[in-house]
């Protein structure tokens, strides 16, 4: 009986704190890659993502990098909003810029879902982008929390 008990207040518990846990859960929809130069390449993220928490989350950094083929891991340079506007102006080869980027001080409520892009430029050649593991989203909020959306799920 007293397994029963515990075993009842552990899931309860559990119950209880089920939206506390500050964390965006997500996946990348959709990997557009351009060739800039030789040895440099810009990946263009779109993603979706919902804040499963109870609380406010406030994006304080985003990041982006990717896992190469050997599993090296190289950090991308971040593309501000204004000027992801001017590369899908540039190269109409992107297609459309379907979602907003998603920026510092980005206000995403409880239980909420958005649909956002993030842009990156790596110092490699394109076909080494092309030949990759994976890439890798990580968001950061302003009170510490890191999430990560990681492509393919893996």
């Amino acid at each position: 009986m007293g397994v029963l008990l515990a075993g009842l207040a552990v899931a309860l518990t559990l119950f209880l704190q089920r939206g506390t846990h500050l964390e965006l859960e997500g996946s990348i929809q959709k990997v557009r890659l351009l060739s800039v130069e030789e040895a440099a390449s810009i990946a263009v993220l779109d993603f979706r993502f919902v804040n499963g928490s109870d609380y406010l989350f406030v994006v304080r950094e985003v990041a982006v990098s990717m896992e190469d083929a050997q599993g090296n891991v190289l950090e991308g340079a971040v593309i501000s909003e204004v000027d992801a506007q001017r590369l899908f102006q540039y190269y109409p080869v992107l297609g459309q810029k379907y979602n907003p980027t998603l920026v510092v001080r980005t206000r995403i409520a409880p239980r909420q879902s958005l649909d956002r892009m993030v842009a990156a430029r790596f110092e490699v050649p394109e076909k080494r982008l092309q030949g990759r593991r994976r890439l890798k989203i990580r968001i950061q909020d302003v009170d510490g929390a890191v999430s990560e959306i990681v492509e393919g799920g893996r």
